[in-house]
Protein backbone atom coordinates (compact mmCIF):
# COMPACT_ATOMS: atom_id res chain seq x y z
CA UNK A 1 0.00 0.00 0.00
CA UNK A 2 1.59 3.40 -0.82
CA UNK A 3 1.87 6.16 1.27
CA UNK A 4 -0.79 8.66 -0.55
CA UNK A 5 -3.09 5.81 0.05
CA UNK A 6 -3.27 5.72 3.28
CA UNK A 7 -4.14 9.56 4.50
CA UNK A 8 -7.53 9.87 3.08
CA UNK A 9 -9.00 13.53 4.08
CA UNK A 10 -8.77 15.25 7.57
CA UNK A 11 -11.59 15.33 10.00
CA UNK A 12 -12.84 18.91 10.15
CA UNK A 13 -14.86 18.92 12.98
CA UNK A 14 -15.36 21.19 15.85
CA UNK A 15 -13.46 19.08 18.62
CA UNK A 16 -10.64 18.38 15.83
CA UNK A 17 -9.98 21.81 15.17
CA UNK A 18 -9.99 22.51 19.06
CA UNK A 19 -7.54 19.14 19.44
CA UNK A 20 -5.22 21.28 16.92
CA UNK A 21 -3.52 23.81 19.87
CA UNK A 22 -2.63 20.07 21.46
CA UNK A 23 -0.37 19.19 18.25
CA UNK A 24 -3.15 16.41 17.52
CA UNK A 25 -4.33 15.96 14.76
CA UNK A 26 -7.35 14.00 13.00
CA UNK A 27 -7.46 11.69 9.62
CA UNK A 28 -9.78 9.91 7.71
CA UNK A 29 -7.48 6.86 6.56
CA UNK A 30 -7.93 3.46 5.05
CA UNK A 31 -9.35 0.57 6.82
CA UNK A 32 -6.37 -2.07 6.56
CA UNK A 33 -3.44 0.50 8.21
CA UNK A 34 -2.20 -0.30 10.92
CA UNK A 35 -0.52 2.24 13.49
CA UNK A 36 3.16 1.90 12.00
CA UNK A 37 1.80 2.75 8.24
CA UNK A 38 -0.14 5.61 9.67
CA UNK A 39 3.05 7.29 11.41
CA UNK A 40 5.35 6.06 8.18
CA UNK A 41 2.66 8.21 5.52
CA UNK A 42 2.20 10.89 7.99
CA UNK A 43 6.15 11.74 8.13
CA UNK A 44 6.33 11.25 4.64
CA UNK A 45 3.56 13.30 2.85
CA UNK A 46 4.75 16.34 5.29
CA UNK A 47 7.66 17.86 5.60
CA UNK A 48 9.79 18.27 8.97
CA UNK A 49 6.60 16.57 10.61
CA UNK A 50 7.50 14.03 13.91
CA UNK A 51 5.12 11.53 15.01
CA UNK A 52 4.73 10.78 18.32
CA UNK A 53 1.83 8.82 18.91
CA UNK A 54 -1.22 7.35 17.28
CA UNK A 55 -4.01 6.38 18.19
CA UNK A 56 -7.18 4.73 15.79
CA UNK A 57 -10.64 4.42 15.82
CA UNK A 58 -12.95 2.21 13.76
CA UNK A 59 -16.01 4.28 13.58
CA UNK A 60 -19.14 2.42 12.71
CA UNK A 61 -22.17 3.53 10.36
CA UNK A 62 -24.85 4.72 12.25
CA UNK A 63 -28.57 2.98 10.76
CA UNK A 64 -30.30 5.72 8.62
CA UNK A 65 -33.62 5.46 7.33
CA UNK A 66 -35.87 7.14 4.51
CA UNK A 67 -39.44 6.48 5.14
CA UNK A 68 -40.06 2.96 4.57
CA UNK A 69 -36.39 2.18 3.44
CA UNK A 70 -33.26 1.70 5.56
CA UNK A 71 -29.95 1.48 5.04
CA UNK A 72 -26.00 2.36 7.21
CA UNK A 73 -23.77 5.00 6.39
CA UNK A 74 -20.15 4.00 5.74
CA UNK A 75 -17.47 2.10 8.09
CA UNK A 76 -14.56 4.28 8.30
CA UNK A 77 -11.16 4.18 10.70
CA UNK A 78 -10.07 7.56 11.89
CA UNK A 79 -6.29 8.20 13.22
CA UNK A 80 -5.74 10.93 15.71
CA UNK A 81 -2.25 11.75 15.20
CA UNK A 82 0.03 13.18 17.98
CA UNK A 83 3.28 15.51 16.99
CA UNK A 84 6.22 15.80 19.13
CA UNK A 85 6.77 19.09 21.01
CA UNK A 86 9.67 19.58 18.47
CA UNK A 87 7.72 18.66 15.17
CA UNK A 88 7.00 21.11 12.45
CA UNK A 89 3.31 21.86 12.06
CA UNK A 90 0.70 20.37 9.51
CA UNK A 91 -1.23 23.41 7.32
CA UNK A 92 -4.47 21.82 6.91
CA UNK A 93 -5.53 25.53 4.92
CA UNK A 94 -3.41 27.47 2.86
CA UNK A 95 -3.71 31.09 4.24
CA UNK A 96 -3.51 34.09 1.98
CA UNK A 97 -0.10 34.84 3.29
CA UNK A 98 1.08 31.43 1.85
CA UNK A 99 -0.26 32.47 -1.72
CA UNK A 100 1.77 35.43 -2.37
Amino acid sequence: MEFSEVILRPVITEQSMYNIDDNKYTFEVDRRANKNLIKQAVEAMFEGVKVEKVNTINVEGKAKRMGRYQGFTRKYKKAIITLKADSANIELFETEEDEE
